[in-house]
């Protein structure tokens, strides 16, 4: 690593350090009120004494009966029906409950002070960030209008993810997952009514509108994507298919029957549950079509609440676990980049460009006209579904769809009379965008629950999401090396197919430094999708 290399990394580190001292210095002062010392020390004595006669009532507090004792923590005497006592002598003391009060503070947050009754009141303290731009209304305005606006979230959260991801340990970094780590931070302070940045006033948005937008970005993200893999793995796609088609149809049984016998015996030899077991391993292969058919194939809605939680649970590790895999691997492996490269190559060089028909138009001279239509069409093919016994259905969905429609708009150039080809440097730059939408859009919803997750129910569940993760990906690697015998890249292209993971598959791309991998992923892909539907249907309904 060069020493240029080093500093910036350094910078970096330094930087996000500074940010979350910051955030955790504002989440200090947010949870630290301002509490009157006379109330704390009427309280203390309140819970240390016993009553014993009643004592006058106060207009602004609540009449209570105590007893000092040698424990008071009153500083010299506490007054009782208007006589002054030392501590340590018995007597009846009016302890007013900072609770009980009516204040102004109530309705002013912002406010240190409040009139009551000329007393201090147990307002809630400023954060030092509000209370610095307090101090600058013009410049407050600009920054919580600006925090309240989603879009702007969305593009600060990508900002602060890519610095996160240039960060590399050993040759090894997060890369663009990186965005969906920062995603879940911002999740967990931002994202609900109750959270941090929404009691210090820094975010306005309410949770639920923020829920609708983060689904709208991450459904946009989704669906970019996937549709710009299929485009440019379209041209390669029937031709790998043909030579490996029986290949990649065994990973991707391999790797989803792995996985789904690892969560049955997990359900057999624990107490969690096959709902909670089931939705983390959606969660752990990332799979939105397998979550919805486990939660379809459940009639309770108690139940399908606990998949929820369950592929909460499971995701963030299924995300960042593929993500590191497909780094790792090569590296542990010491394999030659280049050299992989040729061989990935030398099994689709006799691939031809398809001639155009003579008679075809353009829809726009960048591309963004035909991705538009592609979308469209996946869509359509998205939503249509096959019955399954009892009472189930299964359906390509909206993911599965527009990369199928991808992938034959990309293999035949042109769809009747409109020219479907797009240039390769757009697809990819649609494909970036689209993979950051994607992690945004899923990670600030996610990191909203994900602490309160670990505490409610511990930290195993996270270790049994590892678990449904590693071993399909550690068997399927092996049974793609040593006994289909695919090059490295096939191979880790198929794992992120069989995985369903959209991230890994961008982090592969970056890591192979060819777009070729995608073919792979594309043929792995929807075998596995279909299997993964029907094993979480099996497991919610036997297990």
């Amino acid at each position: 690593m060069s020493r240029i290399t080093k500093i910036a990394n350094l910078a970096i580190i330094l930087t996000l350090v500074m940010t979350a001292r910051a955030l955790f210095a504002a989440g200090q002062d947010q949870t630290a009120p301002t509490v009157d010392p006379a109330a704390v020390e009427s309280t203390a004595q309140e819970n240390q004494s016993a009553p014993s006669a009643e004592a006058p009532a106060n207009d602004n507090a609540e009449a209570v009966k105590c007893q000092c004792s040698e424990g008071c923590v009153c500083e010299n005497a506490c007054e009782c029906n208007g006589v002054d006592k030392k501590c340590g002598e018995a007597c009846n003391c009016v302890v007013k409950k900072a609770d009980a009060r009516k204040c102004e503070c109530q309705e002013d947050p912002e406010r240190e002070d409040c009139n009551c009754g000329g007393e201090k009141c147990a307002c809630p303290k400023k954060s030092a960030f509000m209370a610095f731009l307090n101090k600058y209304p013009y410049f407050k305005k600009i920054v919580v209008g600006s925090f309240s606006y989603p879009l702007f979230l969305v593009f600060l959260i990508a900002v602060l993810g890519y610095l996160l991801g240039k960060i590399q340990v050993s040759g090894v970094g997060l890369g663009t997952a990186g965005v969906f780590l920062v995603a879940l931070l911002f999740g967990h302070y931002g994202y609900a009514d109750s959270s941090l940045f929404h009691r210090i006033g820094l975010v306005t948005v309410t949770e639920s509108s923020l829920k609708s937008s983060m689904k709208l970005v991450e459904n946009l993200g989704l669906l970019c994507f996937v549709t710009s893999v299929g485009f440019i793995a379209g041209p390669k796609f029937f031709l790998n298919l043909r030579r490996n088609a029986t290949s990649y149809a065994l990973l991707a049984l391999v790797i989803i029957g792995s996985a789904s016998l690892t969560c049955w015996a997990i359900i057999k030899c624990t107490d969690i549950g096959a709902p909670m077991a089931v939705g983390i391993l959606s969660g752990a292969l990332t799979t939105t079509p397998g979550f919805s058919a486990a939660k379809e194939a459940l009639p309770v809605e108690e139940l399908q609440d606990i998949v929820t939680i369950g592929h909460a649970v499971g995701y963030p590790f299924g995300v960042v676990g593929v993500v590191l895999f497909v780094q790792i691997v090569p590296k542990l492996l010491r394999a030659n980049i280049e050299e992989e490269q040729k061989k990935i190559n030398e099994s689709t060089d006799d691939v031809h460009e398809r001639p155009l028909p003579k008679h075809i138009f353009k829809l726009d001279p960048i591309g963004l006209g035909p991705l538009a239509l592609a979308i469209i069409l996946g869509v359509l093919l998205g939503k249509f579904y096959i019955p399954l016994p009892g009472g189930a259905s299964f359906s390509l969905g909206n993911t599965g769809g527009a990369l199928i429609v991808g992938l034959l708009l990309g293999h035949f150039g042109h769809l009747g009379p409109i020219n479907m080809r797009i240039s390769a440097e757009f697809l990819k730059s649609f494909r970036e965008f689209g993979l950051v939408m994607f992690l945004i859009g899923a990670g600030v919803p996610g990191g909203g629950g994900f602490v309160e997750y670990v505490v409610k129910y511990g930290f195993i569940l996270f270790v049994y999401g590892a678990i449904m993760e590693l071993i399909p990906m550690i068997l399927g690697f092996l049974v793609a090396r040593y006994g289909v015998k695919l090059c490295l890249f096939n191979n880790l292209g198929s794992i992120t197919g069989g995985m369903t993971s959209t991230p890994a598959l961008g982090a592969l791309i970056n890591t192979a430094k060819t777009d070729d991998v995608a073919a792979a992923y594309a043929a792995t892909y929807p075998v596995a999708l279909v299997l993964v539907v029907l094993a979480s249907q099996f497991l919610v309904t036997l297990a």
